[in-house]
């Protein structure tokens, strides 16, 4: 039986994480199935709608999506996912943490509900009030390397580029954006949204991307669990190919078995 691969812990603000595989909550069947899921994916931070938490303790099996998440497992994330501008975000963020959940949040603030874009200008407004806060702030955007310097400059925990649109399982189209975003990163990027396959995964690791975060792919996968695993393999195989792995390309060939000598 092969060893598990050896993978740097990431550090995000205050805390260390084994895995490098965020988790979203959404789109499961049920509740048992994601909790199932995230278990074998080892991941050990996860997203959370705000709008899934029970705050008004109601009897509805699909209120309160944190009755199946350990919180001394999982670092819940809390989301401002539904936010239209950067005043809705900033008071959603305030709600999750008056429920009892962490400082930390996801921002997202996504206005048009047909491609669910973030909006840049709302972004790095919500971001400044929230720091302001003292709240820990990983900002999902565009692809924008401009944004992202801006928002490190803020003092944002992550920044969290796009590889497509939400949801569009297309994987990584803005690639060349991405690269320049890691270039010049000083937080750790983790890429979010449009992430499909395990190999898209692994993509973005290869990249130098710290982190990635999956949700429909698995969600909505035909056997979530095992999808979840080959996730999580994908990702720490994209780490140690990138971190620990020769890739020098050649268009010409380069023999495994030198001709030297031979039949002499």
């Amino acid at each position: 039986m092969l060893s598990p691969l050896h993978v740097e812990p990431l550090y995000i603000a205050d805390r260390k994480f084994r895995s490098r595989l965020m988790v979203g909550t959404g789109k499961f069947a049920s509740n048992e199935l994601m909790r199932d899921a995230l278990a074998v994916s080892e991941t050990e931070l996860v997203t959370v709608a705000l709008k899934r938490v029970n705050l008004k303790s109601e009897k509805d099996p699909f209120a309160n999506i944190l009755e199946y998440l350990e919180t001394d497992r999982y670092m819940v994330l809390p989301n401002t996912a539904g936010a239209m501008n950067a005043d809705e975000a900033v008071r959603i963020a305030r709600l999750a943490l008056a429920a009892g959940l962490p400082n930390w949040v996801k921002l997202e603030i996504h206005p048009d509900p047909n491609y669910l874009l973030p909006d840049p200008i709302e972004t790095l407004e919500a971001a400044k009030t929230l720091i302001k806060e003292g709240f820990v702030v990983l900002p999902y955007i565009n692809a924008d390397p401009v944004l992202a310097a801006r928002l490190q400059d803020l003092g944002c925990a992550t920044v969290m580029p796009l590889g497509s649109p939400i949801g569009s399982n297309l994987g990584i189209q803005t690639r060349a954006q991405i690269e320049i975003i890691i270039e010049q990163a000083r937080v750790p990027v983790v890429v979010d949204a449009g992430i499909g396959l395990p190999s898209h995964a692994t993509e973005a690791m290869e990249m130098g991307a710290d982190a990635v975060l999956v949700n429909t792919a698995i969600a909505i996968a035909d056997d979530p669990l095992q999808i979840a695993q080959a996730f999580a393999v994908g990702v720490q195989a994209g780490w140690v190919s990138r971190h620990l792995g020769k890739s020098d390309a050649s268009l010409g060939a380069q023999p495994t078995s030198p001709l030297t000598s031979f039949l002499d």
